[in-house]
């Protein structure tokens, strides 16, 4: 899901976002409470009328946002106290009132509010946040209104405690949600580490119910999740990355500001039918990117993004026809290389 944390895709449109085969995108609770606000956005028609985003939405809580703003925040048993981080004005973040301002954006998929604990911490540390996330998610579940237009997710916290995980999944599970999301990911710990829980909730979540890892990733912690049973992804890192200069290929990641592209007239990737590929040169974008022109940042994220989507196409593919292990090894051998 290509993430537009503020309503937008940062430098796409909703035409483009449609031509490269996104079929739904991810906003912020956190942010677009704070700006331009829920309400203004509800009386736009919500978030799809709001930003002309007809296709599925996925709204997160701010859970993870709150974790990150550890200065500025104080979490109590009711909810989360925290200071905006744009003019320092002060908040107070409840399960209820989360569920009221997702239910006013709209979005078709909603997340509860968690605490998402750091990494590293202690053991004792990620109990007691367990059991506020848990509680929470009650909360969350018994004042959500909308189930006919808004399937509500509850997050799998526990950090990299398999036992806490396990009695995470199992909770939320006897709470009955439309679907499962694994929090509290890719937020420092390994990839040996964050494979293995999703390895083991693979075993324990239900199969006829998606699961959303949060946050993540390569394209490689992609196709890893994929095979250990994660069906949605979420990742600031192609648009990020490609407004850096850094894009990603079927053969690699490529730093298209190097000055190897100077004079390189080929498209970024010769086999990508992408409107960047089919219409530029990796020496126009070079030039683009290099000199800070906003369309060498739009063309190289329309390019990160369609990969993204074509990958996850392909890896369904490669599911449906029964080969997606082979696939998966075919695709490391290019996918951590820098060309």
């Amino acid at each position: 899901m290509p993430v537009g944390t503020l309503g937008t895709v940062k430098a796409m449109s909703s035409a483009e976002l449609h031509g490269i085969g996104a079929e739904i995108i991810l906003g912020n609770t956190y942010h677009l409470y704070l700006r331009p606000g829920h309400k203004i956005i509800e009386r736009a028609g919500g978030l799809h009328g709001f930003i002309n985003w007809q296709s599925p939405i996925l709204t997160d809580s701010g859970g993870f946002q709150v974790m990150s703003l550890s200065g500025l925040r104080k979490i109590t048993k009711d909810g989360v106290r925290f200071q905006s981080h744009i003019d320092g004005s002060y908040h107070f973040f409840t399960p209820e009132s989360v569920i009221e301002i997702e239910n006013s954006l709209g979005a078709d998929i909603i997340m509860a509010f968690d605490e998402c604990p750091p990494y590293p911490a202690t053991r004792k540390y990620v109990e007691e946040s367990l059991k506020t996330t848990l509680k929470w998610a009650q909360r969350c579940r018994d004042a959500h209104k909308n189930t006919e237009r808004q399937a509500l997710f509850g997050i799998v916290q526990g950090g990299v405690y398999d036992d806490l995980r396990e009695e995470s999944a199992k909770k939320l599970m006897e709470m009955d949600f439309p679907g499962y999301s694994i929090g509290g990911l890719a937020v420092g710990e390994s990839k040996e580490d964050m494979l293995r829980i999703t390895a083991l909730l693979n075993n324990i979540l239900p199969v006829h119910k998606p699961r959303y890892l949060m946050g993540v990733g390569t394209p490689m912690d992609l196709l890893n999740n994929i095979a250990n049973g994660v069906d949605m992804f979420d990742c600031v890192m192609p648009t990020r990355n490609a407004r850096k200069g850094s894009v990603f290929t079927m053969n690699g990641k490529m730093i298209i500001k190097a000055a190897r592209y100077k004079e390189d007239f080929l498209p970024i990737d010769p086999e990508c039918s992408c409107y960047a590929c089919k219409n530029y040169s990796r020496a126009y974008i070079r030039h683009l990117v290099h000199c800070g022109e906003i369309l060498g940042m739009r063309l190289t994220t329309i390019h990160s993004l369609h990969f993204y989507l074509q990958l996850v196409k392909m890896a369904r593919k490669a599911i449906f026809e029964d080969r997606f292990e082979e696939f998966r090894t075919e695709m490391a051998a290019k996918l951590d290389e820098v060309i």
